[in-house]
């Protein structure tokens, strides 16, 4: 369903092709767009919306979807939820095209273009349980008070063979070599090369989008990469990831492989991350808040940190949303247990890297590769706020390595995660009250469902053996 809205004003359908992006015209090479997906992040980051004929798209119209797609587990069941008066009504909510995302869908067959949108009610007010909307609830605190949050995403993932049967273990795909991909081997070409026709296709797709690339390496899991991006504006570095994610699966697709974003999907080998970097500057004067003048740590800085320490416990549900996310917090398997700080230590949740004053920030080493990117980044900035805000203290920095059963303080599991996450007052405001009790509605029916399951360990070691 369309609607125009006749207050804006209009553009034919080859002006504001003409108008898009010059890396979506590069793509293109003048050939006709035929088609346009209208597309939203839904609660779990991935993409939900409409797909039309170019002459059916305007980007001074409406598009509608009901708001029921955020009421959805990751396995398609529906919650209920007493808070919502007339909850199965499915009333229509409002896609309006964000048209600075605009890009190319470069594994479609035909010359296609994605636009990201937001998402309103029919009063025109932003719809407080979209992801996006969430991120820039907090956004609007920072800029509130002259503040510009930066940061930079690292993506961390896995190559595997194509699983088809879920009940069989997930395993290393195999290389141009024709040998099954090895652990270990971190920072390695020849692994890189390996796989270089999946990472050529990377490259090329992303090229085509838009999307830059800071550098890419071989991690330490067996067909595990990581992707860095340019640092730069919150809510564009979370498009970014939620178009990467996409990215990156289909051209493993593309070359006979899986890509997967699971935090663990691989028992004896590491996790995969999605460590953020973060700092705060003045939006008059571009300085970095996070040092002095003569370039020692602020104030501001510790302050930041010790919000992290304080609340992002709390906001665990945001960034290890999934049962399976809680294994990877394993001690000696690369994830931090902790939220300590120290520099250039990653034994630490929080870690300071090697930089310039005007380079210092934060590393959020916690999130997990599977979290929703722009929930995650949205819950990892308010615990620094409000640690601004308050000026909340931080323990002292970290001496050493930081780890064994001691330094554990992140929940073990989903069921204790949102045991915090339902008393931080602080934190739930910040987010809005609406989306935090729908989202851990959503994680309690998500867990309930997985508690249900019997899975091959239960069979292998109990079903004769008890």
């Amino acid at each position: 369903m369309q609607e125009p809205v006749n207050a804006l004003p209009k553009k034919s359908v080859s002006q504001w092709i003409e108008s898009l992006p010059a890396a979506f015209q590069d793509y293109r090479q003048g050939r006709p767009v035929e088609e346009v997906e209208c597309i939203v992040p839904d609660l779990a980051g991935m993409s939900r919306g409409k797909s039309m004929p170019v002459h059916k798209f305007s980007p001074e119209s409406r598009y509608f979807l009901p708001i029921s797609l955020f009421y959805q587990t990751i396995t398609g069941e529906y919650v209920n939820l007493e808070s919502i008066p007339n909850q199965w009504m499915e009333r229509d909510i409002v896609l309006r095209p964000d048209m600075e995302s605009a890009s190319a869908v470069p594994w479609a067959d035909d010359v296609t273009l994605q636009v990201i949108n937001d998402l309103e009610t029919r009063d025109g007010a932003p719809v407080a349980v979209a992801p996006r909307n969430v991120l820039k609830r907090v956004l609007a605190a920072y800029h509130e008070r002259g503040w510009q949050p930066v940061i930079a995403p690292e993506l961390e993932f896995y190559l595997t063979r194509p699983n088809v049967d879920p009940n069989e273990p997930i395993e290393p795909p195999i290389g141009r070599t024709g040998r099954r991909g090895a652990a270990r081997q971190a920072y390695s070409m020849v692994a890189v090369d390996e796989y270089g026709p999946v990472i050529d296709t990377i490259y090329d797709y992303a090229e085509a989008q838009g999307l830059a690339i800071d550098t890419l390496i071989q991690e330490g899991g067996a067909g595990q990469i990581e992707i860095n991006l340019l640092h730069g504006d919150p809510l564009t570095l979370a498009d970014q990831v939620f178009y990467f994610k996409r990215t990156i699966r289909e051209a493993a697709l593309k070359n006979g492989t899986f890509a997967t974003f699971m935090a663990k999907p691989m028992r004896d080998e590491p996790g995969s991350a999605m460590h953020i970097h973060q700092s705060v500057l003045d939006r008059k004067t571009g300085r970095n808040l996070f040092s002095t003048a003569d370039g020692r740590a602020s104030e501001a800085f510790l302050h930041f940190i010790g919000g992290s320490q304080k609340h992002l416990r709390a906001t665990m549900p945001l960034l290890a949303p999934f049962v399976n996310s809680y294994r990877r917090f394993t001690v000696g398997m690369s994830a931090p247990t902790n939220l300590e700080w120290a520099a250039d230590n990653r034994t630490t949740g929080l870690r300071i890297p090697n930089s310039g004053p005007e380079g210092r920030r934060v590393e959020n080493r916690v999130i997990g590769m599977d979290a929703n990117p722009y929930l995650a980044i949205a819950a990892s900035l308010v615990c620094g706020y409000l640690g601004l805000v308050n000026r909340t203290e931080p323990r002292p920095e970290a001496r050493g390595e930081v780890y064994g059963e001691s330094a554990t303080v992140l929940p073990r599991n989903l069921d204790e995660a949102l045991d915090g996450f339902a008393e931080d007052a602080a934190v739930r405001a910040m987010l809005g009250e609406e989306f935090c009790q729908l989202y851990a509605a959503i994680k309690h029916t998500e867990l309930d469902e997985f508690q249900r399951e019997i899975s091959p360990w239960e069979r292998q070691h109990l079903l004769l053996n008890v």
